[in-house]
């Protein structure tokens, strides 16, 4: 499952970064903190700063979602603590449970880097977006938000995925402004 055109890592990198991401949930049902990374067991490849999110599912609905748009810390630490908060801090949900983790199914998704679009309109933005590919940052006036390419599956047209992008930026539908950025982004996910 992968979305975008990211494609940088093995099957068995996909397996440790599942595997610490569980890891970090479980140390959180234990300990009540993310576990501590040490970055010499782990390939150079998830050593390379990386920004990351990780969704939550039980039963095929989401459960948690939270990431980085920047490159700020490792790939393992990137996902290690994006797990943690996913489990632990996403404030549309409680705080994960023991009995929901052995029903719990994870997906990360690694982000390429952000790049910024050129437009003059909306229509010339809606044009160049390639859905099933693109995620999107928006961004203006202090308003901010994203969705990952995966969004695709639940908002295939362009110009309701731009609208609900709005939205979730706390902006209307059909807000537009001279001022307003949109970056690119694909993702590499890959989940259990």
């Amino acid at each position: 499952m992968v979305h975008g055109s990211l494609n940088n890592y093995s099957e068995k990198e996909h397996h440790i970064l599942l595997k610490t991401a569980r890891r970090s949930i479980l140390n959180g049902l234990e300990r009540g903190r993310p576990p501590s990374i040490d970055l010499s067991r782990y390939p150079e490849s998830l050593q390379e700063k990386r920004a990351t999110f990780v969704t939550l599912h039980i039963n095929g609905r989401l459960r948690g979602c939270i990431g980085t748009l920047e490159a700020i810390r490792p790939l393992v630490m990137d996902v290690t603590y994006n797990a943690y908060a996913a489990a632990f801090s996403d404030p549309r949900f409680p705080p994960l449970s023991r009995a929901e983790f052995d029903s719990l199914g994870i997906e990360i998704s690694v982000l390429s880097p952000p790049e910024p679009m050129e437009f003059n309109s909306e229509a010339d933005l809606l044009q160049q977006i390639r859905p099933g590919v693109d995620g999107l940052i928006l961004e203006d006036n202090g308003y901010r938000g994203t969705f990952l390419p995966s969004v695709w599956e639940s908002l295939p047209n362009p110009q309701e995925f731009l609208r609900h992008l709005k939205q979730k930026a706390g902006l209307s539908a059909n807000y537009w402004s001279d001022t307003l950025k949109i970056y690119r982004y694909t993702t590499e996910s890959f989940g259990e």
